[in-house]
């Protein structure tokens, strides 16, 4: 009976043990430079508002 009881007592203690496990993740920033974007779109805004009025300039 005393052996029982120790055994429900040992597995009730490791049962209550539970590793935890903490990842901390930095956050990743990401710098863009939108510039070749935005003038290669400006250059096709140019182009079609020269070739739609050629006397522009």
């Amino acid at each position: 009976m005393k052996k029982m009881l120790f055994a429900a007592s040992v597995l009730i203690t490791l049962g209550a043990c539970t590793p935890t496990i903490r990842v901390e993740v930095a956050p990743i920033n990401i710098y863009a430079k939108l510039d070749a974007d935005v003038r290669v779109r400006l250059d096709k805004e140019v182009q079609s508002a020269i070739q739609q009025n050629p006397d522009l300039f």
